[in-house]
Parts: structure tokens; sequence; C-alpha cells
């Protein structure tokens, strides 16, 4: 039979990260990738698995990635993220996949968010299909900070399970808010370094757009109050991603004038 490792990469997960790894007992083995943990998420891993692995050296999502899958030499990989639980259904719908090895095949998995106090089926939310289920020799992640994606091969095919990852993305408001900023500064890092710049017109284009993308367009107002304060704060963060931006590319000038 093929093996299967569920890897996580995790940072101050204790509230999450017991009711994920109890979803993933299934698997043959759990990694667990700390990069910087100062609460009690290594003590919680270690009641599940030995596999846990303490490095502090981060250099963004994708290296984290590429470096967790480096710690397991299971045949299948399934990249899950601590605030996410795999369902019994979904666990079934996997070990099945894997027992036929499909050659140069990844799997997208559905996933339905829990936000706010409901599950949300539109504004774009839903299927948001994720790519975490892939052959270990066939490809890893790219080197992108944030945004990483699976590099595929030439030839590579790419299909979606049934059964949905459920997710629990944000315990409130203050969660959403701090996880966005974090996200605003490390997309601007990388877009600077790709010589990018933005201005605040852009910045405001573009939350605008994305207010009206998910609202009207993808449907958010069907989700009630949460699907209005998502698209409202979604694209709050749009905007300031590009404020970021802004911010960054103002402060080198400065530097670069002294």
């Amino acid at each position: 039979m093929p093996t299967l490792a569920a890897v996580l990469i995790v940072k101050d997960e204790q509230d999450n990260l017991a009711a994920c790894l109890d979803s993933l007992r299934w698997a043959d083995e759990i990694v667990v990738y700390d990069t910087g943990s100062r609460d009690a998420t290594r003590e919680i891993a270690r009641r599940y698995t030995e596999r846990v692995i303490s490095d502090p050296d981060w250099r963004g999502f994708g290296i984290a990635r590429q470096r967790a899958q480096r710690q397991t030499r299971a045949d299948w990989i399934l990249m899950v993220d601590a605030d996410e639980r795999v369902s019994p259904e979904l666990a079934a719908e996997i070990r099945a996949i894997i027992r036929h090895e499909p050659a140069h095949t990844v799997y997208q998995l559905p996933r339905l968010t829990w936000v706010f106090g409901r599950f949300i089926r539109h504004g774009g939310w839903y299927p948001d299909p994720v790519t975490r289920l892939y052959p270990n020799a066939l490809t890893h992640y790219d080197d992108a900070l944030v945004h990483e994606r699976l590099r595929l091969p030439a030839g590579t095919t790419v299909q979606r399970l049934r059964h949905p990852l459920i997710h629990y993305s944000y315990r409130d408001l203050r969660h959403y808010l701090v996880k966005s900023a974090q996200y605003a500064d490390d997309w601007a890092r990388q877009q600077a370094a790709r010589g990018k710049r933005a201005g605040l017109a852009q910045g405001l284009l573009h939350g605008a757009g994305c207010f009206l993308r998910m609202y009207l367009f993808k449907a958010g107002f069907l989700d009630g109050p949460q699907g209005l304060l998502l698209a409202l704060l979604s694209a709050h963060s749009t905007f300031v991603k590009y404020v970021a931006l802004w911010e960054r590319d103002g402060r080198t000038r400065e530097e670069n004038a002294r």
C-alpha cells in the first residue's frame, strides 16, 4: 500500500492544533514543522507524532513547505494547515485515491470555510479549491513568500476531490485584522523584491473591485451579514496590500536620498 504523510506548517497554533491532528490520525505519518512557536504548539504536536521539527529560520511559506516535505519519505503528501479539519468522508476519499497510485496526478480539495458564525458558500469563498494532495516524488512548492503554489511538471493532471476540507480561518475580527496585516506586509515585500510599485489610487481601485466582485458578481450577499462583512474586510485587505507596497517604496526613496 502507498503511504501518506500529513504535513503541517505551524506557529503558535495551540488553540487549533489538537482538533486538526485528531482529524489526521488515519494518516500513515504526521509531520509538524514548527517555525518558532512560543506557546504550547510543540508540546501538543508531540502527543500525536514524533515527527516534530523546530525551525525558526522563516523564509516564507513556500520555503517552509519545501523543508517540511523533505522530512518524510511517504509516497503521498497531504498538506494541511492547523486551522483545517479532514472529515472522515474526505479521509476515506483520499485513501481510495492513493490506493490506485495514479501517475502524474495532483488533487485539489474543495475548502469550506467557517467564519463569523457560519459556513461561507458564496463570494468566491467556495469551493475555494486548494491543491494539497500530491505524490511526494512528483513535485513541491515554489519559493514564494506568500500565496505559494505547487510546481506542476509538464503532463501533470489536476483533479478535484468531492468532499470538502473544513476551514476555521478566523477566530474573531481582531484575528482577521492581525492576519491580514501580516499578509499585506509579506505581499508588499515580495512585490518590492520584484521591482513592483503602487500608489493609493491603485489600492482604491483594486479594493473597490474586490468588493464588487465578491458581494455582487459572486453573490456574497447570499451569505447574509457575514457576506457583507467579508466583502468589506476583503476590500480593506486588498487596499492595505497596496498601501504597504506604496509605503515601502516611499521608505526606499527616503533612504536613497540620505
